[in-house]
Formats: C-alpha cells, sequence, structure tokens
C-alpha cells in the first residue's frame, strides 16, 4: 500500500531504501495546540534523525485530541513537507492491563465508531495501533459468545467489527480513506484475543509490524531478537506487497545496542518504512548507564560515534535524545541496503490461527538458521520446516507424503512428532516418549562433541535400522537422537528432537548446529559457529552475519563451489575462499566440495557480504 499524506509538494523522502515516521500518542498530540511546545519538540527530533512521517493519535485511553488541536498540528506539519496520518489506539485503559473495548457491547460499538469516523474525516490514512483485539470477559461477551470457544468467539466478532464499525463508517465519512492495521509481535497468541490473520489483511488496506522485541530477559514475553526480522516476513507473506513497515520502541533494554539492534533487523527484512514509538520516548535524554561493556571496540553501533555532534542547518548539535541512535543506525544502514535482493529462508509452515511449539522459529532464527515463516505449505520447495503448529491443518501428513515421494526433504520438530506420531506411522514408525534426557555430548560421522552446557531433550524411540540417527546425543552409556532421519520413496523426513528450553538450541556445540544447518540448508549457505548469531540471505547471493554475542567471535560461512570470494560491502575487503573436500562416512562422501570463508564479528554486529 501507498499512503496518502496531507501535502502535495512534499520533499523528497530523507533515506534512499526506507522511510521513517514518528508516532505521536494521544497524550503528546493534545499537546500541540501549544506551538512553541511543538516547534521546540520536533526541532529536537529532527536535529537528530531524519523524518518523512508522522502519525497523530486521536483517541488513546479515551482521551481524544480536540479538532482545533488538530488543525493546528496537521498545518504545523504540511509546513514542514512530513507527511501526516491519523492513529487510533484501542484502550479503554492501557495501564489497566491494556483494558480493551468490548464489542458486543451496544455503548462500546457507539464509542469506536464515533472515533474513527472523526478520525477518517481527518485523514487520508489512519493507522491502528497493537490493541485492535478484545480481552474482554464481560456478562455482555459471555453471554454473546454462547457455545463457542473464546477464539473462535473473538476471530468472528473482530472480522464483523473490522467490516461493519471501522472500515464502513470510515469509508462512507471519507472514500479515499486507507485504514491500516497494525500487528504486534506475538503472532503466535493473536487468535485467542480476535486479531484474525486469515481475514482482516484482506479487508484492511494494509498491515504493519510490531517488531519491538526489546530484551528476552525484561520483557515478560521473553522475545527473542530474530523475531524483529522474522515477524517483518511472515506479515510480508501473509499480504504481499501490503506490510507497510516495521515498529519500534526504545523499551526494555539493557544497552542502546539493543535499541540499534531492532531498527536494523527490521530494515534487514526490508520494510519499506520504520515507525519510531513514540514521540515522547524518543525524547529521553542519552544516559551512561545504557552504553554496553563492549563499546569502543568498533561494533555496528558506536556510542562515540553517536555521540559527535550533528550538522543542522550549518550549525553543530549535540545529540542529547535517544533519537540519536534511530538516526545513525538509518544512516548507516541506508549506505548498504539497496544492494541486498529479497530475503530467503528456509520456509516453514505455520496455519492460520495455529500454535505449538510458540515461537520456535525465531529461536531456530538465533541460532544461525535463516527462516521465512509462510501460511501456506510451501509444496515447491525442497526443503520445509513443519513446527508442531503444522498439526492444525488436517491435510498435513498427505502433504508431508507428496514432498518425500517427490524427491524433497521435509524436517519435523518432536512437538509436531508428539501430536502426529499415529498418523506418521505411513512413512515410519517413531515415538515420541514421555522421557526426557539431560545430554552435553554428541556423535555423528564418527566424531564426537562435548557441550559447555547440558540440554534437556525428549527420547523419541525408533526401529533399529528402519531409520536411523544423523547425529546421536547420549549421556554416560545411554543415547537418543538429536537429530534423526527416515527415508520414504525417493525423499528424507528429518526429525528435530527440539531442547525443552528453546534457547538452548543456541548452547548446543557449534559444529553440532553447523551439522543441523547443513541438513537444513539445501546444500548451499551455512553460518558455521557458535548460537545467539543470525544469518539472512538475499536472492542476489548477498547475505548479512548478525551477533548478538558480548564478546566477538570467529565463524565461517560455507557456500557453493562456484563462489571463490566474499567481499564485505561496507569496507570492500575481499576474502578469498579455502576450498573443503566433503565429509566422509564409511567411506561414503557426505555433501559436496564447498568454498569456506572464515570471518569475525564483533560483539552484537553486524557484517554484509555477497558471494562472487
Amino acid at each position: 500500500w501507498s499512503s496518502d499524506v496531507c501535502s502535495s509538494d512534499l520533499q523528497a523522502q530523507n533515506y534512499k531504501n526506507f522511510k521513517v515516521a514518528v508516532y505521536s500518542r494521544s497524550y503528546e498530540t493534545n499537546l500541540m495546540a501549544d506551538e512553541q511546545w511543538l516547534d521546540k519538540t520536533w526541532a529536537e527530533v529532527t536535529n537528530q534523525v531524519k523524518v518523512d512521517k508522522i502519525y497523530l493519535e486521536t483517541h488513546r485511553d479515551l482521551v481524544i485530541v480536540d479538532q482545533k488541536t488538530l488543525d493546528i498540528a496537521k498545518a504545523y506539519f504540511k509546513k514542514k513537507g512530513v507527511e501526516v496520518a491519523g492513529g487510533i489506539t484501542w484502550t479503554i485503559d492501557e495501564s489497566n492491563n491494556f483494558e480493551t473495548f468490548c464489542y458486543s457491547n451496544p455503548e462500546h460499538r457507539k464509542k469506536v465508531q464515533e472515533v474513527i469516523e472523526y478520525t477518517a474525516k481527518n485523514f487520508d490514512e489512519v493507522i491502528l495501533d497493537d490493541f485492535f483485539f478484545t480481552s474482554c470477559k464481560s456478562d455482555i461477551e459471555i453471554k454473546a459468545k454462547g457455545n463457542k470457544s473464546w477464539t473462535q468467539y473473538r476471530l468472528d466478532l473482530m472480522t464483523e467489527v473490522t467490516k461493519n464499525i471501522i472500515l464502513a463508517p470510515a469509508k462512507k465519512v471519507n472514500p479515499n480513506v486507507k485504514v491500516i492495521v497494525k500487528y504486534p509481535n506475538w503472532y503466535e497468541h493473536f487468535q485467542g484475543l480476535g486479531f484474525n490473520l486469515e481475514t482482516e489483511p484482506k479487508l484492511f488496506d494494509g498491515i504493519y509490524s510490531g517488531t519491538e522485541t526489546r530484551d528476552a530477559t525484561l520483557s515478560a514475553q521473553h522475545l527473542q531478537e530474530y523475531l524483529g526480522y522474522e515477524v517483518v516476513r511472515y506479515f510480508e507473506n501473509i499480504a504481499p506487497g501490503r506490510n507497510g513497515g516495521g515498529w519500534v520502541d526504545p523499551f526494555g533494554i539493557k544497552s542502546y545496542d539493543r535499541y540499534a539492534e531492532q531498527l536494523w533487523l527490521t530494515l534487514f527484512a526490508k520494510a519499506p518504512q520504520v515507525a519510531l514509538f513514540d514521540l515522547k520516548n524518543i525524547q529521553a535524554p542519552i544516559t551512561e548507564k545504557l552504553k554496553a561493556s563492549w563499546q569502543g571496540t568498533g561494533t555496528s553501533f558506536d556510542y562515540a560515534e553517536m555521540m559527535k555532534p550533528v550538522q543542522v542547518n550549518g550549525k553543530a548539535t549535540k545529540p542529547t535524545t535517544i533519537s540519536r541512535v534511530a538516526g545513525i543506525t538509518f544512516e548507516k544502514v541506508d549506505k548498504f541496503l539497496g544492494e541486498l535482493g529479497n530475503p530467503v529462508g528456509l520456509k516453514s509452515y505455520k496455519p492460520f490461527h495455529s500454535t505449538g511449539e510458540d515461537f520456535l522459529q525465531n529461536f531456530l532464527g538465533n541460532a544461525g538458521i535463516p527462516i521465512e515463516m509462510v501460511p501456506y505449505f510451501p509444496k515447491d520447495e525442497n526443503v520445509i520446516l513443519l513446527t508442531e503448529s503444522a498439526k492444525f491443518d488436517a491435510q498435513l501428513v498427505p502433504q508431508i507424503k507428496a514432498q518425500l515421494m517427490a524427491g524433497k526433504k521435509v524436517v519435523i520438530t518432536s512437538g509436531l512428532l508428539k501430536a502426529i506420531q499415529d498418523k506418521l506411522n505411513d512413512i515410519v514408525e517413531l515415538q515420541y516418549t514421555d522421557r526426557k534426557a539431560l545430554v552435553k555430548d554428541f556423535f555423528f560421522n564418527g566424531k564426537s562433541y562435548h557441550g559447555d552446557k547440558a540440554v534437556l531433550i525428549p527420547q523419541i524411540q525408533y526401529l533399529t535400522n528402519d531409520s536411523w540417527e544423523v547425529i546421536s546425543s547420549y549421556d554416560g552409556p545411554n543415547g537418543w537422537p538429536l537429530l534423526h532421519g527416515a527415508d520414504y520413496s525417493k525423499g528424507r523426513l528429518l526429525v528435530l528432537a527440539v531442547p525443552e528450553n528453546f534457547a538452548d538450541i543456541s548452547q548446543l556445540p557449534a559444529e553440532v548446529l553447523t551439522k543441523i544447518k547443513r541438513e537444513l540448508s539445501d546444500d548451499k549457505t551455512v553460518l558455521e559457529g557458535p548460537g545467539q548469531m543470525s544469518l539472512f540471505l538475499y536472492d542476489n547471493n548477498t547475505l548479512i552475519v548478525q551477533s548478538y554475542r558480548d564478546t566477538p567471535v570467529d565463524v565461517k560461512i560455507s557456500a557453493v563451489k562456484e563462489f571463490s570470494q566474499l567481499k564485505d560491502i561496507i569496507s570492500n575487503e575481499t576474502l578469498k575462499a579455502e576450498v573443503r573436500k566433503p565429509d566422509m562416512h564409511r567411506g561414503k562422501a557426505s555433501g559436496n566440495e564447498k568454498s569456506v570463508f572464515s570471518l569475525t564479528v564483533k560483539p552484537h554486529s553486524y557484517r554484509v557480504f555477497k558471494l562472487q
């Protein structure tokens, strides 16, 4: 979707490869009647980050901005050459566990319609912030739900509300209005609160992605860094060409590096716009407390570089707020982003409204496996990944069989095995037992590997010689498959025993992780090294290696033999390949010759390359 704007003579966008927006909550929008405050505030922000667009929120927590104030604000930003759009947050009281509207309550429905009509009269584009869902269990809702599950009731209800209470009234008062729904980061649980990824993206004029992952230990959501990339890709695959951007806030971070990471991961996913939430909080003063211990070592986010004065209208201006973290991040990424192609990765099927092994794809992404989640079965791929959530597809096993009979590889997780093992018996007889194993020793291709941390995995039982361990794990004189393989027709089924703590995937020995990645890579480009790192691949042979680790790390990139050089797009350094012979197992070559490149990645940093 392309947004309509309130000015016909806007300046060209400030960055070559993306736009930057700032979101203003109704609390701050309400202050804009004071033009002196507005001028000071806007100058402070735009002295440190270039902004193309602003979202002016009209409603949050029953706080509604009056028409006079909106008129002043719209005129101000139009004069500044800034795109202007509206915003709405559907909360009654955000401080009360994000109290939402009760959409079967006639009074609430009336209020919601009044707000959307008011906002649509003022703007040709309106974005709905995170909270277009319902958690209400009032007596009215309990009665309206009847015998339906809460999930089904809310999915049906919010689809109806989208059509009748949001879109129809908005377009009646303003036929040109585009209404965008911003989906937050907790996509695994959307259906339970009424976010309907199956129906709503087709109804709204566009969607938007919440890429705010914050810090996994400071946030109750415990989201992995990779989600800031993956959620953009997933939503793009749900609504191709209509995912308008990624949305980041500065909350829940231990260092400024974590804020910068969220911003650049959003852009690595090729989001066309980044929205900074929000006008108030990006003005938080810079503090040494959020300067990471690894600063001063030349990392991708450089605190000292950020603190250098910015030239504004010929004058040197000292950075004062967190918005400068965004500014310097955007400036650096914009220099190379245009050289990257379209993102690609291992297709992982997540049916609509499915649950199971929550957010597992992001833990795999954090371990260096490029993932591309899709809402349909990816039958055209040579290798696919199916997690427990795929069990929601009633035709899953026949589709798995078809892949295998076509000579392709299907990777399933232990969670999916547990859910469908009886249906899989015609392919291979495996049993997910209720027993667990605590392991830190592994074996494959005739070699043993030792991990620093014991990892708890499910014990999978199989019939000897009917299927085989690809990677064995053991404790003392007993062992179990970590990665298991079974041939069927012309194809191969792999089963990955997922650790009980998904984060332990990144705790596996680097050699074990590398073996898993090779098996899942379709014999193409692999990041060889420890966990807590990501590999981002693009369809023009460019790639990014990202580290989330607190210390430098040496890794390798292995690629098909036709590539002999790896060019660093940022530094122009060229790395020469070493040719690696295939591993031998029982006298037989395993895989093909590879070109291997050795490199070092600094803490919480990225490197950008092109295979040549």
